[in-house]
């Protein structure tokens, strides 16, 4: 089970994220997102539960707990989006330069 956490103070690393869930049963992974250029925590993360019992004991015991003065938020990850305002592949490039051949005189 992956599991959204929010609201999370800026001082807890992977490692804090991982011992809270831990609590409740096996923890596959944990991750604080950060952001890239500061490399400081964007105030949420994942955790992912190979168990969805204790993922749910998990989601439900944490939701609305305050950790280090901040209330957590904590739902079921939902699948990552695909990003659609990318432009790449040439499909909507502009002719530019010089020498175009649909160019008519």
């Amino acid at each position: 089970m992956n599991i959204y956490v929010a609201n999370l103070h800026y001082r807890l690393t992977d490692e804090d994220l991982h011992q809270i869930f831990s609590d409740f049963g096996e923890v596959t992974s944990a991750k604080v997102i950060k952001d890239h250029e500061t490399g400081r925590s964007r105030g949420f993360g994942f955790v992912e539960m190979p168990n969805q019992e204790e993922g749910a004991k998990a989601m439900d015991s944490l939701n609305g707990s305050e950790i280090e003065g901040k209330q957590l938020m904590v739902n079921e990850a939902r699948p990552k989006q695909p990003n659609n305002n990318f432009k790449g592949g040439g499909n909507n490039r502009g002719g530019g330069g010089y020498g175009s051949r649909d160019r008519r005189y």
